[in-house]
């Protein structure tokens, strides 16, 4: 069996320091962690990660996005960002916000039966600046790498997507169409992953309301769990059957996401 876990930890830095990684790794047990929104480079946490490997894609901006794999498998290669022609192909230099891949917001490595991927998918702003960026550039061209991989071997991808993708994975959808996070653009990017193949492993196993992975800091809203399922784990179909379990974590903090496991029996 081989366990997976994917967090946003908001900054890994602070997540250690107040006192969260480490019971995370020792509660979780995991032998393959994907985390998002590292904001650090390799070597700026001192985090006690003994059996792990450690791979990072980490922003050019400092104290920035950042993606990072911890792993007791060793791979058989890291590969960091988008492919070059790939993101040539969908032509993001006129994105406001800069090049994604100096944002380090993907990093995959390459294991015997598969590929694992993880994702910091770009957040569409208050003003929805970066819709035209996720609809037309990001979510195509990260969906076709990762169709590229699948190529060669089943993919895993899982991170932080930034988007709910039906109305039962939000607590409140009404007031929050159209809204980031949850507009038309948004969500269809999930429906052509789905579409392509990928399997939402977490709804495999549970169905409805409830199930949340990120909640605002107003209004006590985690303690009422008034939140969203933006985080998740996909498959390749080929792998569907070996999911055994897809779960969230909400008891688990030290951040305003919660982390997401996955377990295969391979």
């Amino acid at each position: 069996m081989t366990k997976l876990v994917s967090w946003n930890v908001n900054g890994i830095r602070a997540v250690h320091n107040k006192g969260f990684f480490k019971p995370f790794l020792d509660k979780m047990k995991p032998d393959i962690v994907c985390l998002q929104e590292t904001k650090a480079m390799q070597g700026q946490a001192e985090i006690d990660i003994s059996g792990y490997e450690e791979y990072w894609n980490s922003a050019t901006k400092k104290g920035y996005s950042g993606t990072a794999i911890f792993t007791k498998i060793k791979p058989l290669s890291v590969i960091l960002g988008i492919p070059e022609d790939i993101l040539k192909k969908y032509d993001m230099s006129n994105d406001p916000y800069g090049d994604p891949n100096g944002e380090g917001r993907v990093l995959a490595a390459e294991f015997k039966d598969y590929y694992v991927a993880t994702v910091y998918t770009p957040n569409s702003k208050d003003d929805l600046s970066r819709i035209p960026l996720r609809y037309k550039l990001w979510d195509p061209a990260f969906l076709e790498y990762m169709k590229r991989l699948e190529s060669k071997k089943p993919v895993i991808f899982c991170g932080d997507l930034n988007v709910a993708h039906t109305e039962d994975d939000l607590a409140n959808p009404k007031p929050n169409e159209g809204k980031k996070g949850f507009t038309d653009e948004e969500r269809e990017g999930i429906d052509e992953m789905i579409a392509e193949g990928f399997v939402d492993t977490f709804r495999k196993f549970k169905e409805g309301k409830g199930f949340y992975t990120w909640w605002s800091h107003f209004a006590a809203s985690r303690e009422r769990n008034v939140g969203w399922r933006i985080d998740y784990f996909f498959v390749s179909k080929k792998l569907e059957k070996h999911v055994k379990a897809a779960n969230i974590h909400p008891d688990i903090f030290g951040s305003d996401h919660c982390p997401i496991s996955l377990e295969l029996d391979i």
